[in-house]
């Protein structure tokens, strides 16, 4: 594995379970980051948590010692956007389950929000993390469905991980209401593990698969999304996780750790 490492010149880091949990940055994190520049090694912020523009996850990372730009922040919606304008050109009105912040961002690159109206008919349903969604939008957002507009979703994350003592029901659980209400599934699920972030970060940075390490809490989206393009993919049992999810998982990690501390003390050691 110190050979594997060794090829790394570019990590890429999955945020919520990974190098905080919640709005609590793990103690570790800064010293590893640190630990990456002083190494020479690169390093970018993955999520598939779209309920903040990327203003907000800039925002929220400066809050917490992090100073990055907003080239080196990922998230769904800037993947929902891109595909969009790439397979959907005609498609401007668009009803949106998200937060007020996400929707903002759409509305940022040119699209409309419609209302939850039988008569403000979109273009498309894009489906996403909502904290915000209401009974109302949801049964609008089935209405539409059936009727066979075009119905995306931005991740499929079944739950957020969180420090507090509930559960935050995710893209994943909220399509999965969709499909029982409807009988429909997403036509397409962008976010992890569609490889196409790690592919962009490969392109962006002249980088060959084996020289991105993927890091993150998740066997079916972080870890699935590394597999998929050729990077390594690094585990890291601080955020959602088990032993047991990874002991009944059709594809292993190539690296599991407790969290990015150690993987920083390895990648050291690995490039001397």
């Amino acid at each position: 594995m110190n050979k594997d490492l060794k090829k790394i010149r570019h990590v890429a880091l999955d945020m919520d379970g990974t190098i905080y949990l919640g709005n609590t940055l793990f103690p570790y994190t800064l010293d590893f980051l640190h630990q990456l520049t002083e190494l020479g090694i690169t390093y970018s912020f993955l999520t598939n948590n779209p309920s903040r523009s990327i203003a907000d996850y800039l925002l929220k990372l400066h809050k917490m010692g992090i100073e990055a730009t907003r080239e080196e922040i990922y998230n769904t919606t800037v993947a929902m956007i891109d595909y969009l304008h790439a397979h959907y050109p005609e498609a401007h009105r668009l009803f949106l389950l998200g937060t007020p912040s996400m929707i903002s961002q759409f509305e940022e690159a040119g699209f409309v929000s419609t209302s939850d109206s039988p008569d403000d008919r979109p273009d498309a349903v894009i489906a996403a993390f909502d904290m915000t969604l209401t009974y109302s939008r949801l049964c609008r957002a089935c209405w539409w469905v059936s009727q066979g507009l075009p119905y995306l979703a931005t991740n499929p994350d079944r739950v957020c991980p969180t420090n507090e003592a509930t559960i935050l029901v995710d893209c994943g659980s909220i399509c999965q209401c969709i499909e029982h209400a409807t009988g429909r599934r997403p036509d397409i699920t962008l976010g992890k593990p569609d490889p196409n972030m790690l592919v962009g970060i490969r392109q962006q940075r002249g980088l060959q698969p084996e020289e991105i390490a993927m890091v993150g809490d998740r066997i079916y989206t972080d870890i699935e999304m590394a597999r998929r393009a050729g990077a390594l993919g690094v585990l890291v049992l601080s955020g959602e996780t088990t032993m047991e999810i990874v002991e009944a998982a059709p594809h292993k990690p190539d690296l599991i750790l407790p969290s990015v501390k150690e993987l920083g003390e390895m990648l050291a050691e690995s490039h001397r």
